[in-house]
């Protein structure tokens, strides 16, 4: 068959049909579908991984429903792979092939840095989840946001100052969501994670390195509010960062329930 056969000239779109509730969608597509990608990397030019994406318009109050197997096609126009670098012109197609008026994207994939443990030097791979998000804005306007999540560990202070012997200590997850004038690498937000915690983490450790991030955990007690307040800190300084928020969630050891603390700010005004 072909485009002029008609029985396909025949075929209804009923997605493209008049509603009559007059009630806009804010957001309408499709959720959780996997595609390659190519990521910048500081350190090694590009790193290829797969990202999760989900993928919405606004509906018009007018019509019925969107075309959900453009936002298939958008992706796969892309030969293969996908590069983070077109992740604007991305949207705005996506806007433009499904006649919207605004558009939202989110990108979630794992990234992976090359990190020497801190006394023997082994190296190993450690991953850190990210998320770009992209949106079009009724005004045209795009806006992206970033959002890395750092594990890390933290050292409670109160238990170290009340305790004989030790202090009990947790896995953390520092997550930084960042607005940005200019670029800033993936790895400059872990590190602005890794620097504020009781200590970073590491894919691989021999005795030494054991026996350093113990101690260097020790050394530096940190409450989820002391997280958040020193990350927030080094984002303060930023010139690069426009807004951001820094949470923290210390998975306790001790309780079967998680400290969390968020602090957000707008440094444009």
């Amino acid at each position: 068959m072909n485009s002029r056969d008609p029985n396909i000239m025949a075929i209804a779109d009923v997605q493209g049909s008049t509603d009559t509730r007059a009630i806009p969608i804010n957001k309408v597509g499709i959720k959780s579908i996997r595609h390659p990608v190519k990521v910048l990397d500081k350190n090694h030019g590009v790193q290829h991984t797969i990202a999760e994406f989900n993928m919405y318009v606004g509906l018009p109050h007018n019509f019925k429903g969107t075309h959900m197997s453009r936002f298939v096609e958008l992706l796969n126009s892309n030969e293969r792979e996908f590069s983070v670098e077109n992740f604007e012109s991305m949207l705005r197609n996506m806007v433009t092939r499904l006649e919207a008026q605004t558009g939202h994207i989110e990108m979630h994939f794992p990234y992976f840095v090359d990190k020497a443990a801190p006394v023997s030097g082994v190296r190993s791979l450690m991953d850190y989840q990210v998320t770009l998000i992209g949106a079009i804005q009724a005004d045209g306007n795009y806006i992206q946001t970033t959002r890395v999540v750092v594990p890390a560990t933290s050292l409670c202070p109160c238990s170290k100052k009340i305790s004989e012997r030790g202090a009990h200590n947790q896995r953390s997850h520092v997550t930084i969501t960042v607005t940005t004038n200019e670029l800033v690498w993936i790895e400059e937000v872990i590190q602005m994670a890794e620097s504020q915690a009781s200590c970073e983490l590491f894919g691989l450790l021999k005795r030494p390195d054991e026996k350093y991030v113990t101690e260097r955990a020790y050394d530096n007690p940190k409450f989820v509010e002391d997280m958040v307040r020193d990350v927030a800190g080094v984002l303060n300084a930023d010139r690069r960062i426009d807004a951001y928020v820094v949470e923290s969630e210390n998975f306790e050891s001790i309780h079967n329930h998680s400290a969390y603390a968020l602090i957000e700010k707008d440094k444009r005004g």
